[in-house]
């Protein structure tokens, strides 16, 4: 019997597996994929090879993420990302054999949460996907409390701002920053804003 690693374990003891949606026109690449993702635990609700079927996938199984390749027939990667981003479907990361700067600007602007550069190992993609999914919540998080999108913008790069000091001075990881905000605007009934701003006054 193989052993689990400790992302395995937890996802099985404490919740269920993570969904995703794979896309990828090249069917060993995928096949790999696959196997990554079944062996850190994720669960793979469903498989294509072109961004049209991602899109209908993953507006059909809402999946905790979608993972795509950015060239792709029928549609590409980043106008899917762009489709299910605009649905607020499920975070994105993208697959490409590239790193140029205007394919990455392309793929932010899409919304897309985090890219990954071919050939990649799991120690690639899974931080990848980790970030991705942490972001996207923090991004829910705050729409959620924000109406108009001006506002959304200015709270984000509050937040941003404030979380980069609580990584700098408590040595705090992205996710835990962004956690430490949301308890302490839920434990004193502030906005993630009015903390954010306190955080960005009192902590230089």
């Amino acid at each position: 019997m193989s052993e689990q690693t400790p992302l395995e374990s937890e996802n099985h003891d404490q919740q269920p597996a993570r969904t995703v949606v794979v896309a990828e026109d090249e069917a060993l690449i995928r096949l790999d994929i696959v196997e990554i993702l079944k062996d850190q635990g994720f669960e793979v609700l469903a498989e294509t090879d072109n961004g049209k079927t991602a899109v209908e996938l993953a507006e059909k199984h809402r999946p905790d993420l979608v993972l795509m390749d950015v060239k792709m027939p029928i549609m590409d990667g980043i106008e899917a990302a762009g489709l299910i981003n605009e649905k607020e479907l499920a975070p994105v990361v993208l697959l490409t054999a590239f790193s140029q700067k205007e394919l990455v600007d392309r793929a932010t602007e899409a919304g897309a949460m985090a890219y990954v550069v071919k050939p990649f190992s799991p120690n690639d993609l899974i931080p990848a996907i980790e970030v991705a999914m942490s972001r996207y919540e923090q991004l829910r998080a705050l729409k959620s409390e924000v109406s108009s999108i001006k506002e959304q913008f200015e709270t984000r790069k509050l937040v941003d701002r404030a979380k980069a000091l609580l990584i700098t001075k408590m040595g705090l990881s992205e996710p835990e920053a962004f956690r430490w905000i949301q308890k302490t605007s839920m434990d004193r009934r502030l906005s993630m804003r009015e903390v954010a701003e306190t955080i960005v006054k009192q902590v230089q």
